[in-house]
């Protein structure tokens, strides 16, 4: 597939919905400016929209608004505990969607948490999922992951016409696992998002919280890379995504019309690759956590959830 570049970039809309990113300090975007911004982003060229059940007010919101123009990709949240009608609730939880955007189709139902087509109700989620897409509720359904491993632990009976994944100049597993790859032979349309990791990498050295200073190194290196081209770190990461044939969309949020127009001026810019020695080591997800002292050889950086376990143990806070 080979679209625009502009045609190529989706509109994340958690930050309309709740305050989002370890770079915003301006919390939720408010109704205006929301609406400001998808009249722009329309005008631009852009024509799909990026939400969740589980970002707060997003979907009413965007209903609010009227979107009816746009293409629409929700997600389902986990199964709540001690659900005993999946099916109903599945259905549920689409039709409630639609209500709440007030359109009478989605583009994309995605699944929030792949794992569950791996539990007792996996069959009937997805079931589920393919009713809704008879119905004509959905045209295409699929999964959003943390991990590309998530897709090898799934069974191949479950196919999926979209899938969404992290992807940055930092975090390449995606390409690196041959996933990019086998999904796009496929013909599964791929979607990308973190190409910013929550804006972390457009944050100037001095205005990094304290908590990243583990990875030290690695931000003196891409400083250093950046001011060496002469690129931004704007043009870079989106660039880097964009530079990926295989991957059909990428998936980026705003906080302002400021913020959308800095965007827009930069797609299809020529651009430099960034070096391979930027992506961060192949350290273990630390959900067993390890003593403070060992934290910046077992943290991983490409877990955002996995930060705030950072800042936790370093104020003394529970988790």
């Amino acid at each position: 597939m080979c679209l625009p570049k502009h045609n190529r970039i989706v509109l994340g809309t958690v930050q309309f919905g709740l305050p989002y990113g370890i770079a915003n300090q301006n919390g939720q975007v408010s109704r205006s400016e929301t609406a400001a911004i998808l009249d722009h982003a329309w005008s631009a060229g852009l024509d799909t929209l990026d939400t969740a059940i589980a970002y707060g007010e997003s979907e009413q919101r965007l209903g609010e608004i009227n979107v009816e123009k746009w293409r629409v990709i929700t997600k389902l949240s986990a199964i709540p505990e001690n659900c005993s009608d999946v099916t109903s609730w599945a259905q549920k939880s689409l039709l409630s969607s639609l209500e709440r955007l007030r359109i009478p189709k989605l583009y994309g139902m995605l699944l929030h948490r792949s794992k569950d087509l791996l539990g007792p109700h996996g069959d009937s989620l997805y079931n589920a999922l393919l009713a809704g897409k008879d119905q004509g509720f959905v045209e295409k359904i699929g999964v959003s992951i943390y991990d590309p491993k998530e897709l090898d632990s799934l069974p191949t009976k479950f196919k999926f016409d979209l899938v969404q994944a992290p992807y940055n100049i930092i975090d390449r597993r995606l390409a690196l696992s041959g996933w990019l790859t086998k999904l796009h032979q496929a013909g599964t349309e791929i979607h990308v998002r973190s190409v910013f990791l929550q804006g972390l990498l457009l944050m100037k050295a001095e205005k990094k919280p304290l908590i990243f200073n583990r990875w030290q190194q690695l931000w003196d290196q891409w400083h250093s890379w950046l001011a060496n081209q002469s690129q931004t770190s704007l043009q870079v990461c989106l660039g880097f995504v964009l530079a990926q044939p295989e991957i059909d969309h990428v998936v980026v949020g705003v906080e302002s019309l400021k913020q959308l127009d800095e965007l827009l001026a930069v797609v299809g810019k020529e651009t430099m690759l960034p070096p391979e020695s930027l992506m961060s080591s192949n350290c273990p997800s630390p959900h067993g956590l390890y003593p403070l002292s060992q934290q910046s050889n077992a943290q991983n950086l490409w877990y955002p959830h996995d930060w705030y376990l950072i800042r936790t143990i370093a104020s003394g806070e529970e988790y």
